[in-house]
């Protein structure tokens, strides 16, 4: 009887490396349907709610941030990576994994390490345009590197071998028909006859400057009827957000009584978008961070946008993954700082009254190979799981 494959993917912390790799664990399931699939993170980060939710299993292991803001601390990095490395070696024996894939962020490098440790094929996922310390960190204990852009190769250690496979997005909108779905994501999401949408989407948890720009935005187009402000706020902040959106609807804030009457909200605030084909097929632009993930969606999706690079991001990655699409004339590159209601509305007030310009930014997007990465990744992981495993010595 044949042993079903048996793969262990290290993914955490944030979305940006949660969600590839469930695109990947998607595109194995697909070329290997009984294959046994679960994933290595931390107590921490948001896998323990998004890989479970996903039909997952998730093991936890205690490993520390690759962070230098984390001062003396971050002197106890080689002893959490051993300790965080036996600990996922010990999954990897009770999965039986034949294979290790590690998706970046700190919460996958005890599995490369782990793997290491074990003898098993690994291969890491290089999502960023600048390479993450996580990663940097994990090229040197395997030969096995992919990446989503091609300009990661020169930061990473041994990156002349690295395979370009883009990057891995669920096969909802690898696959997505956004005039075919767009009816249907009118009325899921409530837009008005007639409105052209922003989408403003900071991320897994939101993002506080987007919200505020757009809040403000609302204040300023109170009444309007041909715009709607689809604002993804991430639940903590959903309560405060709406009472903001009442305010600006009343057009004075902190008036008592709601919207005037007569006139229609501009804005509505959701707390999450789980489905993210329909969110991109009502949106005619979108105003959006610029992790790497949303990179390769609006990519891959044709959707126009104004990108708000996270300003803290580790290497300025976010700029970096930005100018893939702005250099291309896809989007429109706005510094942190200066996203403001009003900056905003000087440049999405006009684009949304040129449709034909909308169309040409959505043209330019270069899909590259980000609708076929899951499967091309996907591949390689099969292909390491038949070779032969050999134990080693490792020495952080």
């Amino acid at each position: 009887m044949r042993t079903p494959l048996s793969v262990v993917i290290g993914a955490g912390g944030t979305g940006g490396h949660i969600y590839p790799g469930l695109a990947l664990a998607e595109a194995l399931r697909r070329a290997a349907p009984d294959a046994v699939i679960s994933f290595i993170g931390t107590e921490r980060g948001l896998e323990t709610t998004l890989i479970p939710a996903a039909g997952y299993r998730l093991h936890t292991v205690d490993m520390i941030p690759f962070d230098p803001a984390l001062g003396a601390k971050r002197f106890l990095l080689p002893a959490a990576l051993l300790r965080s490395g036996a600990q996922a070696r010990s999954v990897l024996r009770t999965q039986k994994a034949r294979v290790v894939v590690g998706m970046g962020g700190y919460p996958s490098a005890p599995a490369i390490v782990g793997a290491k440790m074990a003898g098993l094929p690994s291969v890491i996922h290089e999502s960023n345009a600048v390479p993450g310390r996580a990663n940097q960190f994990a090229a040197r204990l395997t030969e096995h590197l992919t990446v989503a852009f091609d300009g990661s190769r020169a930061h990473l250690s041994g990156g002349e071998r690295a395979r370009t496979v883009g990057m891995p997005i669920a096969a909802s909108l690898a696959a997505l028909d956004r005039p075919a779905l767009r009816e249907e994501a009118r009325r899921a999401f409530g837009i008005p006859e007639g409105a052209r949408v922003v989408l403003f989407n900071g991320g897994s948890l939101g993002a506080a400057r987007l919200t505020a720009a757009a809040v403000g935005l609302a204040a300023r187009w109170r009444g309007r009827g041909d715009v709607h402000l689809l604002i993804k706020t991430g639940p903590a902040a959903l309560a405060e957000t709406r009472q903001k959106l009442i305010q600006a609807a009343a057009g004075t804030a902190g008036h008592p009584h709601g919207p005037d009457a007569g006139v229609r909200p501009v804005a509505q605030a959701v707390p999450y978008l789980d489905r993210m084909d329909l969110a991109y097929a009502v949106a005619d632009l979108v105003v959006c961070r610029a992790g790497s993930a949303t990179i390769a969606e609006l990519a891959t999706t044709g959707v126009p946008a104004v990108l708000v690079p996270y300003p803290h991001a580790p290497g300025d990655h976010q700029t970096h993954n930005a100018r893939v699409l702005s250099d291309a004339g896809a989007a429109y590159l706005v510094p942190d700082a200066e996203t403001t209601a009003d900056r905003l509305a000087d440049i999405v007030g006009p684009l949304l009254a040129d449709p034909a310009r909308l169309a040409v930014m959505g043209r330019a997007a270069d899909p590259g190979h980000h609708a076929r990465a899951a499967d091309l990744l996907a591949e390689t992981v099969i292909r390491l799981a038949g070779q032969p495993t050999t134990a080693r010595e490792f020495t952080p």
